[in-house]
Parts: structure tokens; C-alpha cells; sequence
């Protein structure tokens, strides 16, 4: 009962900040809402791989970072617009997911959490290196008339094409919600995520399961990366930024927790966007997942004390 009081509660004020900031600073609402979808897009995958495969990839925001070099190649140098780029993309990185897996990641989930950190930081490394190595470090950009897309509403303008991401986000967890749930493929890796032994007593292949979940969360990601480059300029250390974010929303959410990963997404652009609406507080703004991943650990670990 103390419980969902307390829910109760914090949603409540929750709704009551969100309706301040809508009057006061209606900007930093909106944009807040459309980082949020951009953060939510590029955690999900992460969020889907801990939960199902039990293991961190640090090299999350590379597997983007890669995807948006390709797509840079690729409609560079047939004038390709990225929204198509991305199933191609998609398809290249989810493949490429697989064979890391199969290579790396496979031999390491038996091993102690430490050395697939240590296994996963170490493929981030070298990602990044060779495509620094090829590309140099050379920022690269596509030019898109349609990002550059706005709105009036009275006095008040902003862009619109971000809230794609919104979208796109939204997709990825009602999308997800229905493979996990209702295709035979998703229920054996809900099983497996929940039970590895007990599924493969009763005949779920796990190796074959954990490598499907590793190659889908690869083409969710490399569908990003797709899409991350009409909005952003590239270059190797791009990606990296990316995973600390994933990872903190993910533990924000609770492992598992896909639809959490959405509401702690809004919590961290709207914080962001707040803190950038002040001058002197602006640089404060790239930090401050960190102190809310922070908060967040140490509520749960009070809250498991006094339990």
C-alpha cells in the first residue's frame, strides 16, 4: 500500500513539474521530450540485450557509430535518402551483431561479469580505432532540407523533425512488446532471459536464441545510427557518449524494463533541457545522467535496507 502511495505520489509531482515547465519554458518541455526520444531509441537495444543475453556491451554506441559511417558511405555515393539507408543498414549491422557474438560475446557469458566488461570495452576500443584509422577523425555530415522543419504556435517555434525519434522509440517498445509476447521466436527469449537452464530442458536452443536477441538489438541499433547521422555530424568517438547513457537509463529503468527505459528517457532530456535554459548552468547539462543514475542507485539500495 506504502508503495503505490508513493508512486502515486511521485507521478503526481512528476505531472505538477511537467505542467510548470510547459508554462514557464515551454521549449524546454519540448525539446526535452524530443531528446528523450533519441536517448530511448539508442537504449532500448542495450536495455533488450541485458535483459534477455545478461551482459553489458560497452560497445553499444559503437555498433551505431559504425552504422552511421556506413549510411555516410552509402548515401554519399549513391545520393540514397537515410530513411531507406536504414534497412539496408540495419540488415549489414544485425549481421555483423551475429559474428561479434559468435566470436566474442559467446565465448565470455559463462566468464565473470569483469572480463565481458572488460571483453566488451575492448571491441568498443577497436571499433573505434579502425574507423579512426580509415576515416581519420574528420567530422562528416549530411545536409537534409527536412530537418530543418518548423512549427509556429503564437510566439512560440521550434523544429519538428525530432520528434521522429519520439517515434521511432515508441515503435521499438510497442514493436518489441509483441515479438516477446506473441511470436513463438520472442517466448523462448522471455524464457531464456528468465530461465536459461529451465529453457533448454524443455528444448529452447539458448546459444541460438541469445544470438537472434544479439543480432536484433545490432539491427535496432544499426537502424539508429541510420538515422542518428540526418540530425548529427559523425566521427570515431561519437558512439561512445551513447553507451554511458543507454547503460544509465537502463539501470534507471531496471533490467527488463523496456517500457521504463521511455519514462526514464523523458526524465533525462527534460533535466538536461532545463539545466541548458540557464547560461551559467549550461555545462552541468552533459553530467547530469550521471547524477541521476546516481540517485537512483542509492534510493533502491536505502530502500533495500529497510526492507
Amino acid at each position: 500500500m506504502a508503495n503505490k502511495r508513493n508512486a502515486t505520489v511521485l507521478v503526481g509531482l512528476s505531472l505538477a513539474a511537467v505542467a510548470v515547465i510547459a508554462v514557464w519554458k515551454p521549449t524546454v518541455l519540448i525539446y526535452g521530450i524530443q531528446a528523450a526520444g533519441l536517448y530511448a531509441s539508442i537504449a532500448i537495444p542495450m536495455g533488450l540485450i541485458l535483459g534477455i543475453v545478461h551482459i553489458v556491451n560497452l560497445a553499444h554506441g559503437e555498433f551505431m557509430m559504425l552504422a552511421s559511417y556506413a549510411t555516410y558511405m552509402l548515401c554519399s555515393a549513391t545520393g540514397m535518402d537515410p530513411f531507406v539507408a536504414m534497412v539496408p543498414t540495419a540488415a549489414v549491422t544485425a549481421l555483423f551483431g551475429f559474428v561479434i557474438y559468435r566470436l566474442t560475446i559467446r565465448q565470455a557469458l559463462k566468464a565473470p561479469e569483469l572480463n565481458q566488461l572488460i571483453l566488451t570495452f575492448g571491441i568498443a576500443i577497436a571499433m573505434t580505432q579502425a574507423v579512426n584509422l580509415i576515416y581519420t577523425s574528420q567530422t562528416r555530415k549530411l545536409s537534409f532540407e527536412y530537418v530543418s522543419a518548423s512549427i509556429d504556435i503564437g510566439e512560440l517555434s521550434f523544429g519538428i523533425f525530432n520528434f521522429v525519434f519520439v517515434l521511432v522509440a515508441i515503435l521499438m517498445v510497442v514493436g518489441l512488446r509483441i515479438f516477446l509476447t506473441r511470436t513463438t521466436t520472442g517466448k523462448a527469449a522471455l524464457a531464456v532471459g528468465q530461465n536459461p537452464k529451465g529453457a533448454a530442458i524443455v528444448g529452447i536452443d539458448v546459444d541460438r536464441t541469445y544470438g537472434l536477441v544479439f543480432a536484433l538489438a545490432s539491427a535496432l541499433v544499426g537502424m539508429m545510427g541510420a538515422l542518428f547521422i540526418t540530425r548529427s555530424s559523425i566521427f570515431p568517438g561519437v558512439g561512445s557518449p551513447f553507451t554511458m547513457k543507454s547503460f544509465c537509463l537502463v539501470a534507471m529503468a531496471g533490467i527488463g524494463n523496456i517500457p521504463g527505459i521511455l519514462g526514464a528517457s523523458i526524465l533525462l532530456g527534460i533535466s538536461e533541457n532545463f539545466l541548458k535554459a540557464f547560461r551559467g548552468l549550461r555545462g552541468w547539462a552533459d553530467i547530469v545522467f550521471f547524477v541521476l543514475i546516481i540517485t537512483v542507485i542509492l534510493g533502491r539500495s536505502i530502500r533495500g535496507k529497510k526492507a
